[in-house]
């Protein structure tokens, strides 16, 4: 997803890394395990924390970290969403409208819509 948002093509992604866009394509798709030490280059070169490959990801009871975690399900489901083809071009048009105005009829639309569906 991170690549697609930067413009950044399959082929640009495995030059940085010495790859073919083949082995990215099966990184992209789960074909390919990932090293720890290639994530760490992917991040680099897609400018974004390590973290980010782990957000959403199970938290074992164990963990130090697992009572402080938030749990406002909407959030989860919206970064879901974005992750999509779907997601991704509703951004990206989004993004381009410049009218504040238009913008907001957009969002009234959408939310007049999905109360709607609940009807």
């Amino acid at each position: 997803m991170r690549r697609m948002m930067i413009g950044m093509s399959q082929e640009k992604l495995g030059e940085s890394l010495g790859l073919t866009f083949q082995q990215v394509q099966k990184y992209e798709k789960g074909t390919n395990r990932i090293s720890a030490s290639r994530l760490q280059q992917i991040s680099e070169t897609l400018n974004i924390p390590l973290a980010y490959f782990f957000k959403g990801a199970p938290v074992s009871e164990g963990s130090p970290n697992a009572g402080f975690a938030e749990g406002n399900p909407e959030e989860g489901y919206a970064s879901d969403f974005v992750m999509t083809a779907e997601g991704l071009s509703l951004n990206r048009a989004f993004a381009r409208i410049t009218d504040a105005k238009i913008r907001k009829r957009i969002v009234d639309l959408i939310v007049a819509l999905a109360e709607g569906e609940g009807a």
